[in-house]
């Protein structure tokens, strides 16, 4: 008795070529070297139309142009920069529907002791003007995977959920809280998302939850840090044709960080930098206005001319040749003893 190898089947040898060429392209680090923001659309002003609460301290905001035009495209995976009344200049991820060419919908937790963005958004109403820029997109979802594992912690749904409605049924959701009256858009979700809030599933086991990933899925995974760190310890071990991509809310730890010194040119002073704090941490000592956004190596409010000093480049939008004198003081380092700041 002779048995037939399965793959010499024709339409599993196409499926197996389809997926070498998707881990080539998705999975090799050498041939899918973190990518600069791609953007699109510009600054205007907007208006927003309506102020929702979704779940207990998020709201969404819901913005149209006060013409009532059309709005710039987006992808999943996009956000806004959004400058707020007070100055501040923050991120938002579009929660909407990319169809919908005539509004946008962001949503915002509100968080007490945060930086002051959050509580500033809960206090906006209907009618306020916003200015706004983009959509840009950090966290470009793939449409060309075989399967999707989406792992959405709290308001990482943001993000997540257009993804997951692209997706269709290629993908599945899992969406982690702290309990339902704290998830938004629960409404919103696929018939089989899993929803597992702490105070019915317990604490979530990530890498069991990626375990479930079918072989060569994309991964996107968007929540607190913990969560991102045991997404990146774990993935590649368990499913080394996966691919992973993350989106973080709070600045990441600085790793391999060196004590230096930098000089604020403008004034002569000196200031220290500690092997764990950023620059632009050490920097706001000294100058408590100096601007910032997403604190994340993205966005490039913080983009500083460098007068002197060799620069550890740690971000992800700066072209070759604003690298040469330019760096982004939120994640960006000196590459030896100190560096000059046109500051």
């Amino acid at each position: 008795m002779t048995t037939r190898d399965p793959a010499a089947t024709p339409g599993l040898r196409l499926l197996g070529l389809a997926m070498d060429a998707y881990k080539m392209v998705f999975t090799n680090p050498a041939l899918s070297p973190p990518r600069p923001v791609r953007r699109s659309g510009f600054d205007f002003e907007a208006r927003i139309e309506s102020v929702r609460e979704e779940a207990r301290d998020v709201v969404s905001i819901t913005l149209v142009r006060p013409d009532g035009g059309q709005l710039p495209s987006w992808r999943p995976g996009s956000h806004l920069d959004v400058f707020l009344p007070s100055g501040r200049q923050r991120q938002y991820s579009l929660c909407g529907d990319p169809r919908e060419r005539f509004r946008y919908r962001i949503a915002v937790r509100r968080i007490a002791d945060g930086a002051g963005g959050s509580l500033e958004v809960h206090g906006l109403r209907p009618g306020a003007a916003l200015r706004v820029r983009g959509p840009r997109n950090a966290f470009t979802y793939v449409d060309s995977a075989p399967s999707y594992l989406f792992v959405a912690a709290g308001i990482g749904i943001t993000p997540i959920l257009p993804m997951v409605r692209a997706a269709g049924d290629r993908g599945r959701l899992v969406y982690l809280g702290r309990s339902r009256e704290t998830m938004p858009f629960l409404g919103e979700l696929p018939g089989d998302a899993e929803i597992r809030p702490d105070d019915e599933a317990g604490t979530p086991d990530i890498p069991a939850i990626l375990a479930t990933a079918t072989p060569g899925a994309a991964v996107y995974v968007c929540g607190p840090p913990p969560v991102l760190e045991a997404a990146q310890r774990a993935l590649f071990a368990l499913n080394p044709t996966g691919s992973l991509h993350t989106e973080r809310f709070s600045a990441p730890p600085v790793r391999d960080g060196r004590e230096f010194h930098i000089t604020l040119a403008r004034s002569g002073r000196q200031v220290r930098v500690g092997a764990t704090e950023t620059t632009l941490q050490a920097v706001r000592r000294e100058l408590p206005d100096a601007v910032f956004s997403c604190r994340q190596g993205f966005c490039g409010t913080c983009k500083t001319r460098v007068l002197s000093g060799d620069i550890d480049h740690r971000d992800r939008t700066l072209t070759a040749g604003e690298r040469r004198d330019h760096m982004l003081t939120c994640v960006s380092r000196a590459a030896g003893e100190s560096l000059v700041l046109d500051l």
